[in-house]
């Protein structure tokens, strides 16, 4: 009887204190979240048709974007975009990546589209990873948009009449902190498939997690060789976005690690372009207020300040070092995560990216 209190007791103990973290933790990130003061812009001048791609978070965040920055939105699916263009007659047609779920004559509807006179852009989020498609949509539209560093010169030499670099941003409407039950709550947490390399990595790094809370969502992490070890801390399959987000708040730390650009390595990159550009996940994991633990590209320090505003590793050995080192050291594990978050609602809203679009397209 005597050891089932002493037991009780120390799980009390250890639920107030994990209690007591995230409840600084929540109220630090409510006190930055609620003194945000977004910029009030002036809307353009401009009728704007959005073509969706199908990628809900960054399809949202430009749709609500476009709201606040034209006269005029309309959304349309794909295989119905140039019935609706010439329906709509918009000033601009702007097409988010054009692949996956975009219908076989995709292109043949940008040719007709053009022919009425209406400006097209596309705005590719997946760059390098599918170049052996992404090289024969580009030269069809009036203006190219990309992520990615490493593909501005590939599309300028095909020809395409103008190539401007568009870092892609976050909706902090959707992802924001907030308060998560214990069930969403992790040391360690890791959201996406199991490409590769991201597979060597958590192999090696097994041995350490395995005295760890860790969460780790997606398909195809079969392919581990630790996977007996590991999965009881994986969830299968695709995770919801609202899941996620609560996810990334519940947990101390978030890894992200960008996928092989090696050619046939879970993609179409044939002329194997090198990655320097950081994805969505990095700007959405900073807008959760969780502190990031990310690989480096090339871009990263143009949007946040490593070891200042997140964290980097080069290596497991380097990942897991710093890993213990932050699960140690809450206070600034803390202080990183606010300065990300504040970065990131300062200077990488899709609010804001949208005003770097129009001045880029000439809105007016």
């Amino acid at each position: 009887m005597r050891a089932k209190r002493k037991m009780n007791a120390k799980a009390a103990r250890k639920g107030f204190a994990a209690g007591y973290v995230h409840g600084e933790r929540d109220g630090a990130c409510d006190f930055v979240y609620r003194h945000f003061q977004p910029v009030a812009y002036p809307k353009r001048n401009v009728c704007v048709l959005y073509i969706p791609q199908g990628f809900e978070a960054i399809d949202q965040g430009i749709i609500e974007a476009l709201r606040l920055t034209v006269r005029e939105v309309h959304v349309a699916e794909a295989k119905f975009m140039a019935e609706q263009a010439s329906f709509i007659r918009p000033d601009w047609m702007l097409v988010l990546n054009g692949l996956h779920v975009f219908p076989e004559d995709h292109l043949a509807q940008v040719d007709a589209v053009r022919a009425m006179g209406i400006r097209t852009a596309i705005w590719f989020a997946d760059d390098p990873y599918v170049t052996a498609d992404t090289v024969h949509i580009a030269p069809r539209y009036d203006v190219v948009l990309t992520h990615e560093l490493s593909t501005l010169e590939l599309y300028r030499g095909l020809g395409c009449p103008e190539v401007i670099y568009m870092p892609l941003a976050v909706d902090p409407n959707w992802f924001k902190p907030m308060k998560v039950e214990a069930a969403h709550r992790s040391d360690i947490c890791f959201i996406g498939q199991a490409f590769w390399n991201r597979v060597e990595l958590f192999d090696a790094i097994a041995p350490y997690l395995k005295g760890r809370k860790v969460f780790i969502a997606g398909g195809l992490w079969e392919r581990l060789r630790s996977y007996k070890q590991l999965q009881k801390f994986i969830r299968m399959g695709w995770l919801p976005v609202d899941e996620s987000i609560r996810y990334y708040n519940g947990a101390k730390i978030v890894i992200n690690l960008h996928r092989t650009t090696e050619q046939g390595k879970d993609n179409k990159n044939e002329l194997n372009l090198p990655g320097r550009s950081i994805n969505p996940r990095t700007y959405e994991i900073a807008a959760c207020g969780t502190l990031q633990l990310t690989d480096v590209r090339e871009d990263l320090p143009l949007y946040y300040v490593p070891g200042v505003e997140l964290e980097t590793f080069g290596s497991p050995e380097e990942l897991v070092s710093k890993l213990e080192f932050y699960l140690q050291h809450e206070e600034q594990r803390r202080m990183i995560a606010l300065r990300g978050l504040r970065r990131t609602l300062r200077d990488h809203t899709f609010v804001q990216r949208l005003q770097l679009v129009a001045e880029a397209l000439k809105w007016m």
